[in-house]
């Protein structure tokens, strides 16, 4: 199977990659190999050149915010700010299933969105901070997207939606001890938790399944 990973070098991008290429052909697409997916012309020229049977799409823009700095809140956040996270989130998205169905007329394509997507990210842990509010619309953004592509695009191609809860990489052990806490799970995600489900969408496996929105958080949305 030849799939096409979109955010191929990021956190979860890379590790979902790596899985797959054990047992498929994989073509990965990232900012970090120079891949500007907000650029229409090279999403189209690609497109039109790298058929495929799926695309997963694990690019984002987040606002991880750096060792040493601090989160501000919804009164610090600029409109610039804003519009970017629904320029590469939501437009460019949308611009790149559009162009891989154009040139596949058969096909898979799994998005994500995130919890946050689905409930509001709580203020309690980020210390009277806030989460930018325009990554948490631009993932609710992305399950009606999936939801609208899988409707307009059936039966021959398949839109699925992956949303998952907080990952464990490199936050504080202060932030990773008060998110367990309200995880019914009690931990958070691990990076390597997504890559047989993400296999399993890209499969005749979930043949019937289109249009979904599979939530993998431990219970984190379940409270």
């Amino acid at each position: 199977m030849r799939i096409i990973v979109t955010g191929s070098e990021g956190f979860l991008g890379s590790e979902i990659s790596q899985y797959l290429e054990k047992n498929n052909e994989v073509i990965r697409l990232d900012i970090k190999l120079g891949h500007d997916l907000t650029n229409e012309e090279f999403v189209i020229d690609f497109f039109r050149n790298n058929k495929a049977d799926c695309l997963v799409n694990c690019f984002a823009f987040n606002d991880h915010v750096k060792k040493g700095k601090k989160r501000g809140t919804i009164f610090d956040i600029t409109l610039e700010s804003f519009n970017e996270f629904l320029e590469i989130n939501l437009t460019a998205l949308f611009s790149v299933c559009r162009q891989f169905a154009k040139n596949n007329h058969n096909g898979i394509i799994v998005n994500f969105s995130a919890t946050t997507g689905i409930v509001s990210a709580r203020p309690d842990i980020y210390d009277g901070a806030h989460k930018h509010p325009a990554y948490s619309i631009s993932k609710a953004g992305v399950i009606n997207l999936t939801k609208f592509l899988a409707t307009h695009l059936a039966p021959n191609i398949r839109v699925n939606c992956i949303a998952p809860g907080g990952a464990r990489f490199d936050q504080d052990e202060n932030f990773i001890e008060k998110y367990s806490k309200l995880t019914p799970m009690k931990r958070m995600m691990e990076k390597n938790e997504l890559n047989e489900l993400v296999e399993f969408l890209c499969s005749s496996g979930s043949s019937y399944i289109t249009g979904a929105t599979i939530v993998v958080d431990g219970g984190w949305t379940s409270w």
